[in-house]
Formats: structure tokens, C-alpha cells, sequence
């Protein structure tokens, strides 16, 4: 696993451990701007993975409470899911949604987990804010900077019920949404919902035995 796709996987998860650099583009004076609000989300990940030992060493446990405690309550994971699993997603019951979302939470940390062993001094540098003051959909640009070439990761952000809330990730021009779409689509063309709801779940018992082993 080279350092870029190490870094790759990382940040596609949204546990990023990073030091968001450069001031965050003015917004209200009275509500977050969103790349504020990725600032403070990177900045709190950074802290909890540095604080522990095992979640650098990529436990699976531990890094599932950080995802659960620290990254999940900033993530509109339930609009991720369904865009990852497209059109489809409106067929699914509420219980494969359910599911959908748990599988594909714990395939991303088994996936991803690893890599954050990797991260040491990378920074985070803004782009300029292209939004209108007060839009409540917008995407945060930014470059993580480090030993190499910088790193373009971009965030789809929105506001729901007043709170930021990340729904896709842009690492190098790829967005993670648009990444497992192809891929679920595959799946469900042949087998269903329920055939992409086993899926998930065989390739997370490989990855868990694998890591394991």
C-alpha cells in the first residue's frame, strides 16, 4: 500500500486526522461556516487518533467508537448511503435501508481503518468558498499538503437543521459516492437488495478475518 492510496482510503472515511490550516472564508456572524466546521471536525479527529495508540494501530473497535462518537454525528450518513445505492434505494424497506447503512458503515471502517498509521504531519490549506452567504449546500475545497504533491480533497456539505452535515468526499477527482454506486449497481442489477445487503456483509466477515489473521 503506497502513501497515497494509504492516504486515499483515510480520507475517504472522513477520519482524516489532519491540522486544518488558512482562516476559514467569513460566513454569519451568528452560524459556522462550513469549512470552519470541517476545521473544527479535523481538528477533533486529530486529537482522538493521536490520544490513542491502538486506533493509529487500526483496532477495529476503537476506531468504530471514534466513527461512532466523533465522526457519525457530523456525517449525513443516511443520504450517503442513498446515493451510494442510487435509484434503487427508494425499492429498498426501511429495514434493508437500515441494513444498507449498517454494512456499509462497518465496510468503510474495516476497508479504511489501516491507513490511519499512515497520516503523520499532512495539513490542511482552504480554498477560496465559491457560495453565496447564507447557501446551506456547498462544497469545501481544500488540498492536504505533506512530503509530495499536494493532495485535492473536496467535501459536499449541507445544512440540516442548522448543523453542517458531510455527504460526499472528493479525493483526487474521485467522489466516494460516485465510487460505490458503480459498484453497488452491479451487484443489485443481479441480485437485488438483499443480494447487495449479502454482499456487504460477506466481504466485512473477509475483512474481519483477514485483519484477524
Amino acid at each position: 500500500m503506497n502513501r497515497r492510496t494509504s492516504l486515499y482510503r483515510l480520507l475517504a472515511l472522513g477520519l482524516s486526522p489532519w491540522v486544518a490550516m488558512a482562516a476559514p472564508q467569513a460566513w454569519a456572524t451568528t452560524a459556522e461556516a462550513p469549512d470552519a466546521f470541517i476545521q473544527r471536525v479535523a481538528t477533533t479527529a486529530l486529537d482522538a487518533v493521536r490520544a490513542d495508540p491502538a486506533i493509529q494501530a487500526g483496532d477495529f473497535q476503537k476506531v468504530m467508537t471514534l466513527v461512532d462518537g466523533l465522526i457519525m454525528p457530523n456525517v449525513n450518513f443516511p443520504r450517503m448511503t442513498a446515493s451510494a445505492v442510487g435509484r434503487h434505494w427508494r425499492q429498498a424497506t426501511p429495514a434493508q435501508q437500515q441494513k444498507l447503512q449498517d454494512e456499509f458503515k462497518v465496510l468503510l471502517v474495516r476497508t479504511y481503518s489501516g491507513a490511519l498509521a499512515q497520516v503523520k504531519d499532512q495539513t490542511l490549506t482552504f480554498r477560496p468558498l465559491r457560495a453565496a452567504p447564507g447557501a446551506a449546500d456547498v462544497i469545501v475545497r481544500s488540498d492536504l499538503r505533506g512530503r509530495g504533491d499536494p493532495i485535492q480533497l473536496d467535501y459536499r456539505v449541507e445544512k440540516v437543521q442548522g448543523e453542517w452535515k458531510i455527504y460526499d468526499l472528493n479525493v483526487m477527482g474521485i467522489w466516494l459516492v460516485e465510487t460505490y454506486r458503480t459498484q453497488f449497481a452491479q451487484v443489485i442489477s443481479s441480485r437485488g437488495i438483499d443480494g447487495l445487503i449479502d454482499a456487504l456483509a460477506q466481504r466485512n466477515q473477509a475483512n474481519a478475518a483477514r485483519q484477524a489473521g
